[in-house]
């Protein structure tokens, strides 16, 4: 079945694709991935890759294919979307963004804690970028070390542009990360991270990640490891004192901050806080009587339990269970989970919504 542009499918003639790990290759001393292992029930090989791109139609910034998904037939995603940007997308998000999935997911867990970043706005990025998308993200958190976990959200007061240019060209660490908000994160915990604000992740804190579909990131930070000497580069091409430009260095309050934190997984339903809708959506899906998937591009993240996931062209069924990762098209229709299963769905930003240049949280 081809869909014309402005119909609607009326029977499934995509099928729902189970998805395997999609490790995307970064620097050596860039160093985690056991915790993905142990969430997908796979072999724990050390040092593993520390970010899987599940259904990713994005490559790595300056790369051609380094981080995009090949479907089982070996066709890049990216292709698969381009040729059949209808059967994938939907009439009305191809209407709102084009042929882009518009979101990239990850599983990200680094055996350090990732150095102080931040990633630019819509605005950065068209007009500095030459791109539609900035990078705004989310975290949602599915394990952390036996001890707990931390994550470092933007400053708890102003900073001054020339103390921030001082901080980074000295790489005052110590001074970034205490006017940087702590935040303690446990297994269930949801973030939303607008674009231009400093932050960073512990280690061994594994995370579910939602963003634009984008690899810019200007580094504040540049050690890649602990006692290492700062790594070179970090600044999209851009100047310095360009690159600086893309960050928020407003203070954030407790209050304002309350805002980027989500209900997180804690019962079926939306699992990120309102802010993010725009940019992408996520809702956690259990098993049973309200296992029901509308049409829609979607990545399924299986987190706890086992079950299965009914529907698409063939009305087969894909095993879910924790760490089960599946691309739902379109094209596949509704779909439905059943069993004793939680999944976390991830979408694309609502296309009804104007996407603002960063969350208004």
């Amino acid at each position: 079945m081809v869909v014309s542009e402005g119909a609607e499918v009326q029977a499934p003639y995509l099928d729902p694709v189970r998805l395997g790990p999609n490790y995307a290759k970064h620097s050596p001393q860039y160093v985690g991935g056991g915790g993905i292992a142990r969430f997908r029930g796979i072999e724990v090989h050390e040092p593993a890759a520390p970010e899987d791109w599940v259904g990713s139609g994005t490559a790595r910034f300056g790369a051609e294919e380094n981080g995009l998904t090949r479907l089982p037939d070996g066709t890049l995603l990216r292709d698969a979307i381009e040729k059949d940007p209808l059967g994938y997308l939907g009439d009305e998000h191809v209407a709102a963004f084009g042929a882009n999935a518009g979101v990239l997911v990850k599983l990200l867990d680094s055996a350090n804690r990732l150095g102080v970043h931040l990633h630019p706005s819509d605005d950065f990025a068209r007009q500095h970028l030459n791109c539609d998308y900035g990078k705004t993200e989310a975290w949602i958190v599915l394990g952390t070390a036996a001890s707990g976990g931390a994550v470092w959200l933007g400053f708890t007061r102003d900073v001054g542009e020339a103390e921030l240019a001082d901080w980074r060209s000295t790489q005052a660490v110590d001074q970034m990360l205490a006017n940087l908000h702590h935040v303690p994160v446990k297994e269930g915990s949801a973030v939303l991270v607008p674009a231009g604000v400093p932050h960073a992740i512990g280690a061994h804190v594994l995370v579910l990640e939602l963003q634009q579909p984008t690899d810019f990131s200007i580094s504040l930070e540049r050690r890649v490891q602990p006692g290492e000497p700062p790594a070179s580069g970090g600044d999209l091409g851009l100047t310095t004192e360009l690159a600086l430009q893309a960050v928020d260095r407003e203070a954030w309050s407790e209050d304002r901050l309350q805002h980027l934190l989500g209900p997180g997984i804690s019962g079926p339903g939306p699992i990120l806080p309102p802010p993010a809708d725009p940019f992408f959506r996520t809702e956690l899906v259990s098993g049973g009587d309200h296992g029901r998937l509308e049409a829609g591009l979607a990545v399924l993240v299986g987190v706890r339990g086992s079950g299965t996931l009914k529907g698409g062209a063939s009305q087969g069924a894909i095993p879910l269970a924790r760490g089960s990762t599946v691309l739902v098209p379109y094209g596949a229709g509704p779909t439905t989970v059943t069993g004793d299963v939680d999944v976390v769905v991830c979408r694309p930003g609502d296309p009804g919504v104007k996407r603002p240049s960063r969350p208004m949280a």
